[in-house]
Formats: C-alpha cells, sequence, structure tokens
C-alpha cells in the first residue's frame, strides 16, 4: 500500500486479491502482479519519485513497527535496485498521528466502552463477598461481558485481573483461586471493546472486617494518595507538555507522602487497543525510549494509573481514562473519589 506525497493511493497486490481490494474504494490504482510485485512496485515508486519513504517500522513504537523483518530486508532490496535506499525513513511520525488523534466518532466509541465498564463494575461490587475467589469475581464479570454482547480489551485470560490482599502476582495475571477475606484491599483491571475501541479502568476495595464502619487508616490514607496523585497528573495535562512532566507530577504526590514509587509509566494510550499510541506519560526509563519525550496533542486519550502497597492489606491502584483537550484534560470515565467498602 502506497500513500503518495501528491494524496495518491495505490495497492500493489497479487493478481486474485485485485477486484477485493478495488471493491473497498480506498485505493485509486490497484496493480496486480503474477510473477512478483518488484515490476509494478518499482514502476509506481519511478513514478512517484519521492525524496523520502517512510517504512512502518519503529525502534520506539510497537504500533508503529508493522513490517516483518524478512519483509523489511526484501523491500530494501528492490529499492536499493532502484537507488532510492537512501530516502528510507521510519513512518513512525506519520502512523502515531493519525491512532493518536481520536476523532468524535471514535471518542464516542471510547465512551460507550467506558459506560459498559462501569456499569459491569457496579454489579460486580454488588456480588462481591468474603469466601468468593478471585476466580468467582472474574467469572461473573465475563458473564455479564458475554451477556451484552461485548468484546474484552485484552485477552480474557487476565481480563479482569483480580487481586484481593497481600503479596498477589501483581499486575498483568490471571485471577486465581485465592479467597476474598475480610481485612483485604481488593483491586480490579478490566476494559471491553465497543465497534473496536476499548476501556482501560481499575477500581479498588476494602472489604470490612466483622464491626468495622470504614477502612483502617492506612488503607485510606493509601486511597486518598492515589486518588490524589490522578489529579495531580491530570491537572498537569495540555497540549504540548512531554509526558515525562505528567508523570513527574503523579509519582511525586506519591513518594513525597512516604510511599515508594510505582515501577511503570503512569499512564498509556488507549484506542484500537488498551496500549495504543507512542506518547506515553513515563519517566525516562531506557524500555520507554522516546516515548516520554513525544508532546501531547488535543484528542489523545490516556489512563492515569498510579500504585502504592499498603502492607498487610494489599495494593491500591485505581485507573481512569482521560482525554486531551484544546487547554488541559477531562476525565471520559467516572472518577472513583472513594474507596468502595464490602460489606459481609
Amino acid at each position: 500500500m502506497i500513500f503518495g506525497g501528491d494524496g495518491s493511493r495505490t495497492a500493489v497486490v497479487g493478481k486474485y486479491d485485485r477486484q477485493m481490494v478495488v471493491d473497498t474504494g480506498a485505493y485509486d490504482r490497484v496493480l496486480d502482479y503474477v510473477e512478483g510485485m518488484r515490476a509494478p512496485l518499482l514502476a509506481e515508486l519511478a513514478r512517484l519519485a519521492p525524496r523520502r519513504i517512510a517504512l512502518n517500522y519503529s525502534m520506539d513504537s510497537e504500533i508503529c513497527d508493522g513490517i516483518t523483518h524478512g519483509m523489511y530486508l526484501t523491500m530494501m532490496g528492490y529499492l536499493s535496485e532502484a537507488g532510492l535506499a537512501d530516502r528510507v525513513v521510519s513512518a513512525e511520525g506519520l502512523l502515531s498521528a493519525l491512532r493518536q488523534r481520536k476523532t468524535p466518532a471514535e471518542l464516542e466509541r471510547l465512551r460507550e466502552a467506558i459506560r459498559h465498564t462501569e456499569e459491569i463494575y457496579d454489579a460486580a461490587e454488588q456480588c462481591i463477598r468474603p469466601g468468593m475467589s478471585e476466580a468467582d469475581v472474574a467469572a461473573f464479570m465475563r458473564t455479564e461481558v458475554e451477556r451484552r454482547h461485548l468484546g474484552f480489551a485484552w485477552d480474557p485470560h487476565t481480563c479482569p485481573s483480580v487481586f484481593s490482599g497481600p503479596d498477589t502476582a501483581g499486575a498483568h495475571y490471571g485471577p486465581t483461586g485465592r479467597t476474598i477475606a475480610h481485612g483485604h484491599v481488593l483491586n480490579m483491571d478490566f476494559g471491553v471493546r465497543v465497534e473496536g475501541y476499548v476501556s482501560d479502568i481499575q477500581r479498588t476495595y476494602y472489604i470490612l472486617r466483622p464491626g468495622e464502619t470504614r477502612a483502617p487508616v492506612e488503607v485510606e490514607q493509601g486511597f486518598a494518595t492515589i486518588r490524589d496523585a490522578i489529579e495531580s497528573a491530570r491537572a498537569a495535562i495540555r497540549p504540548g507538555v512531554e509526558g515525562i512532566g505528567v508523570d513527574s507530577a503523579a509519582r511525586t504526590a506519591i513518594t513525597s507522602r512516604g510511599y515508594e514509587e510505582f515501577p511503570h509509566a503512569v499512564g498509556h494510550q488507549v484506542g484500537r487497543f488498551a496500549h495504543d499510541g507512542t506518547a506515553l506519560l513515563a519517566p525516562a526509563w531506557e524500555k520507554y525510549g522516546r516515548k516520554p519525550f513525544v508532546p501531547l496533542e488535543e484528542g489523545m486519550v490516556f489512563t492515569i494509573e498510579p500504585r502504592l502497597t499498603v502492607e498487610s492489606y494489599g495494593i491500591v491502584t485505581v485507573e481512569e481514562m482521560i482525554v486531551v483537550t484544546h487547554d488541559g484534560a477531562e476525565y471520559l470515565s467516572r472518577p472513583q473519589t472513594a474507596l468502595r467498602l464490602i460489606r459481609a
């Protein structure tokens, strides 16, 4: 698929795929081949005479790294033959812009996914009881997803993730047979897919002990710290700022109250996948490459998800979804501003 600087859209495909591609209406020209794509491809490049050729590879952004290594070598062989190899650049900038800036229609689909997610969380809260297992809660939520004829935001093995009490496996692990008990902090990570777009939201609960009417002070303090860190991050967001500054605002809100810093980025983009886009709300760590330094733009959708450990109780973490606006950021999800209490 070749998108020219002159606005032209050309597809070079095998002979028997031609009509299917023509029928999409997406291309001005559909060139087919029998023996190989070299001749029609090089002819089209000669017609375009490009100064730069952007291939969909990237070292920093997985959503822009679409070409396989073998196809990259094949393409570079063709371009070397045509004397064009020195004009190759990464298409990361173009592809990132396309994926990151959400249109009103895309935002509407994201809002619908969020609505379903929050309703399923509300339903799950009414059924959670001490003695249930993490897997029991996950099964209830999966049944709700299926009843609503929705998709899962990521692999159903870990969607939802359910973690109860101290010493759990941590993020990105499937629900287990661990029993939900009085005095546990319970957190869940969950999202659904609606018309190709997904949500990604986390909620935290406390399982009241007999006689308790509120969570222990240290649990309440931990939750308040997370809530404030999320708002600090949201308040730091506006077009033009870099994600590293947003991450720093949340990270400082955590460490300034004596907690250890969380071992991950404070937020990632959401769109067609739960982890989408290139720009990241993250520290300048090796694994994040250039992502923390990409300026934020209006229309980007992010999560904000700091976490901390409350010893002997569990992990306190909340994940909200926001959209970058022309002068700041607004919540797409309904913020969890109070610890959710589960009574026996």
